[in-house]
């Protein structure tokens, strides 16, 4: 097998973000800049300016057109690209599900960010999970180099899915900060990711008029089970994302699984369960417990949408399922109310923390974890 002459360099999470969507040859990217995405952009136009990206720059007005210019192109065939955060995603939400339910394969980097009042620009997980019903598949990573492959697999994804896809990463802990992270060949990418073929369906062509989204004629309540007919075919990107996944590793080298990451678990009898940059520390939390010899493990959630049912479903096997949420809702946090939901067994610890962006660190996670397991909180626990 041949080598790939990998580029080992340093990177933040935002330039991560831009090396890859480089990489990926999208046609038309939509620029608004918001702490803490805005570099991102900024470095995509700086490669367009200098003639490195032949893509067309848009600078819209605003985040709603942001998203309004990328579901336009991407309907039309075009490979399309933006990037936001926080009040930004708020202020496109109205498009965002127009992307969906047109199955347009939109990609999105979500620099995850808190939302005001007060005003806030750290990181919480409350805003690009206002996506999670509208009908995007969305994903989360963990470290810097997770954010560059899966702006690369998520084209694909989007492209074979026809859904448009979110790439979320942590405000601040991972956009402005620097990691090495391993660039593939260009000819490698290009093999993975083909450029687009306008042979979708539901494309907009010269000369052909159509029309989407308008007012039907009649039966409007059957003219809804389009979002059904979407959640549908989010359960199909199961199968898409695996074999991306699959793929990417076969050609660059490096995969990761699938929906969610499996840490320790197979001998553990408690489970540790989050998403996002802190996956991290909960990890070194959990060796820290083991050196102890509690046998305590993570599933790590790669994949919010789809939701990843059959894995959250195996978690009934452990005595107590502790779940971290960087969101809250009166109910304690999204994903908690989620996996809560989909048990049967398990008891279910969720715990709500590092909210408006306050640290929640290794000792944070090992004292919680422990407490936990000890049976000092019962149902949701507010470690904010």
């Amino acid at each position: 097998m041949k080598t790939l002459a990998v580029q080992k360099t340093a990177l933040t999470g935002n330039y991560a973000v831009a090396y890859a969507v480089k990489m990926a040859k999208p046609h038309v990217i939509a620029a608004y800049p918001i702490t803490p995405q805005t570099s991102i952009v900024e470095k995509l136009s700086e490669f367009v300016e200098k003639g490195e990206l032949n893509a067309r720059f848009v600078n819209v007005e605003s985040e709603f057109a942001g998203m309004s210019v990328v579901y336009g192109a991407a309907m039309a065939g075009a490979r399309a690209f933006t990037a936001t955060s926080s009040h930004g995603l708020l202020y496109m939400y109205e498009a965002t599900w127009w992307a969906a339910l047109s199955r347009a394969p939109v990609v999105m980097a979500v620099v995850t960010r808190t939302i005001g009042p007060p005003w806030n620009i750290h990181v919480e997980h409350n805003d690009i999970l206002v996506l999670r019903d509208s009908g995007w598949i969305i994903a989360m990573a963990e470290n810097v180099q997770e954010v560059f492959d899966l702006t690369l697999q998520a084209f694909k994804i989007a492209e074979t899915a026809v859904l448009p896809m979110a790439v979320g990463l942590d405000g601040f802990v991972l956009s402005h900060s620097t990691e090495p992270v391993e660039i593939p060949p260009q000819e490698a990418v290009d093999k993975f990711l083909p450029p687009r073929r306008p042979d979708v369906p539901l494309l907009l062509r010269p000369g052909e008029p159509v029309v989407f989204g308008n007012l039907p004629s009649d039966n409007r309540i059957h003219a809804r089970h389009k979002i059904a007919t979407v959640y549908e075919a989010q359960r199909e990107a199961k199968k898409v994302i695996d074999q991306v996944d699959w793929e990417y590793g076969k050609i660059i080298g490096r995969n990761y699984g699938g929906l969610v990451e499996w840490y320790k678990a197979s001998d553990a009898k408690n489970i540790v369960v989050c998403m996002g940059a802190w996956c991290s520390d909960a990890k070194q939390a959990v060796d820290a417990l083991r050196k102890r010899s509690i046998p305590v493990g993570l599933m790590r959630v790669r994949f919010l949408r789809p939701f990843p049912l059959e894995e959250v479903s195996q978690l009934d096997q452990y005595e107590k399922v502790i779940v971290y949420d960087r969101d809250i809702t009166p109910l304690g946090g999204v994903l908690g109310i989620e996996i809560k939901a989909a048990l049967s067994k398990a008891s279910v610890i969720n715990i709500v923390a590092g909210i408006a962006g306050v640290d929640f660190d290794v000792q944070n996670f090992y004292e919680t974890i422990q407490k936990a397991i000890e049976g000092s909180y019962k149902g949701i626990e507010f470690a904010i």
